[in-house]
């Protein structure tokens, strides 16, 4: 199992969680035509790239698999999961010639690009996809994630079995076993895989000692599932059967064995596996483990909303905040990719409603605080972050540059589709971007605290160099936001200058970096406290 220290250039932070990915290849490219493809031989290299650089650093490797296409590696990476921070990923796929730990040396099969929040904002935790050579069908990588819980239990176990299946024709089976612990989706993650008994109906394995949280999480009561199979050179193994069990189940077995009866696919033969154990005497359900089933399934919403107020300046001139430079982005256009293309590996289908306001609209020049970036009242839906900046650029071109900066009807707009969804499946989060004083901040806040019951979070980036000390009052980090005597239920606002990222060697990556990172930061705790008052 490998695992990651933070290299990150910034300024460090302590991880939110651990993030255990699980790697198996489909259908990979077939690079021996006298066996299966050696890769066969086959391993899948890690590699990290560090923030504000294009450096990518190796992580770590897999465990090599003789003789399939088809590999499901027991191996995992356990990488520091940052929601703030955008955490680019690289996974290699090898053809193993030799025993050589020099990649050069062997056959490159193919590679993916990723982020760490695609991976743990995909249905069910797992993407797929490979290439790398043109003109090949390179295979697939699928992986799975599963944020981990801090048990620190540590099982020994010793497997034998009785009668097991004869499938080998001129001999007797090589019976090894293979461990899988249960998703909440209903498949299998494989754990642990033992050696291999050559030539023996009644096998008795190695002891081992595996990780409780490798097992199961932490959670005593999940599903364990033990494959039984023979073992062939080719790799096409011969399924013997299979048992489930718990980890609980295990540690108060009878005496110092448990007893499975063994399901057999193609054979009414009764087998018995024994299973001796040796557990620490705690049973740990850390907290972490229930908020993760009750936030993993959240999907978020992601909504930006951009000031196009006069004071912002003339787009078409080099001074204004909103300038189209042919060189270099512009304020507004960096706060919203810094932010949007983290938050966007969350959102399942990257559809983002974006919202212009302050600006007067043709044809009939009237003054609108929540229109449509994209011109479309019926569906404010922009492709992806670039389709957001695209219709971003287009409204700078048709629409004129008014006032005053009114915040309330784009939250009120965020928060009605936030009502309709209050079961926890959905959160919200809002990004307005401006350059001035909220002109109306007695609605604004009265909208605050009526939005800080629902399931949504407001980020507000002050650009240009104005004074914003009246966004600190929204900010509740020490008071609550309140409204004719009512107070918020919960802080779901937080605010950040942009001039305070910003790089002074005018690295746009590097700033872009430090405002998502500070940010994002607050967005899980915001969202697990929604959960945390549902539950109450």
């Amino acid at each position: 199992m490998a695992t990651i220290g933070d290299f990150d250039p910034l300024n460090s932070t302590v991880p939110a969680t651990k993030i255990e990915i699980t790697v198996s290849c489909r259908n990979l490219l077939d690079m021996d035509t006298f066996s299966k493809s050696d890769p066969g031989n086959c391993l899948v290299v890690l590699y990290v790239q560090g923030l504000g650089t294009k450096e990518w650093r190796e992580f770590g490797r897999t465990e090599v698999i003789d003789n399939t296409l088809n590999p499901d590696f027991v191996r995992k990476f356990v990488l520091d999961f940052f929601f703030e921070e955008k955490q680019n990923l690289r996974f290699d796929v090898y053809n193993v010639d030799t025993r050589s730990s020099n990649l050069s040396k062997h056959d490159f099969l193919g590679q993916m690009f990723c982020t760490l929040g695609e991976i743990i904002g995909s249905a069910g935790s797992s993407v797929g996809n490979s290439g790398g050579i043109p003109g090949k069908k390179c295979g697939t990588i699928i992986f799975s994630a599963e944020e981990l819980s801090n048990c620190r239990d540590i099982a020994t176990m010793q497997l034998c079995a009785n009668k097991l299946d004869k499938k080998d024709f001129f001999g007797k089976s090589d019976p090894f076993l293979v461990f899988y612990r249960s998703n909440e989706d209903g498949t299998f993650t494989i754990c642990h895989k033992t050696e291999v008994i050559k030539n023996n109906l009644n096998p008795v394995w190695q002891p081992f000692t595996i990780p409780v949280r490798a097992l199961c999480n932490g959670d005593y009561d999940r599903t364990v599932k033990v494959d039984v199979y023979d073992w062939d050179r080719d790799g096409s193994h011969d399924f013997i059967g299979e048992f489930t069990t718990s980890y609980r189940e295990l540690s108060r077995g009878q005496s110092q064995f448990n007893v499975y009866e063994v399901k057999y696919k193609n054979s009414n033969l009764i087998s018995i596996i024994k299973k001796e154990y040796t557990v620490s005497p705690k049973l740990y359900f850390p907290e972490c483990v229930k908020d993760i089933k009750n936030s993993a399934v959240t999907q978020l919403n992601f909504t930006v909303a951009i000031d196009f107020t006069a004071s912002n300046g003339n787009p078409s001139q080099p001074t204004s905040l909103h300038y189209m430079s042919p060189y270099q982005m512009n304020a507004y256009a960096m706060a919203l990719k810094a932010v949007g293309e983290i938050i966007q590996d969350y959102d399942s289908d990257k559809l983002f409603p974006a919202y212009g306001f302050g600006a007067k609209l043709p044809p009939d020049g009237k003054i609108s605080h929540a229109f449509p970036l994209n011109s479309n009242t019926e569906n404010p839906n922009c492709v992806g972050i670039d389709g957001v900046l695209e219709a971003y650029f287009q409204s700078l071109r048709t629409v004129q540059l008014y006032g005053p900066t009114n915040f309330a009807p784009v939250i009120n707009q965020v928060a009605r589709c936030a009502a309709e969804v209050t079961d926890g499946s959905q959160y919200f989060v809002l990004l307005m971007i401006t350059d001035g004083v909220i002109s109306d901040m007695a609605q604004t806040k009265e909208s605050v605290v009526n939005a800080a019951s629902l399931p949504m979070s407001i980020i507000i980036v002050g650009v240009g160099p104005a004074e914003f000390d009246a966004m600190e009052e929204l900010d509740g980090d020490e008071v609550r936001v309140s409204s004719r005597g009512r107070f918020a239920e919960r802080d779901i606002v937080q605010f950040v200058p942009f001039r305070d990222y910003i790089d002074r060697s005018g690295n746009q990556v590097l700033s872009m970096a430090r405002l998502a990172k500070d940010v994002l930061a607050e967005i899980p705790d915001q969202l697990l406290s929604f959960h945390e008052k549902s539950r109450d």
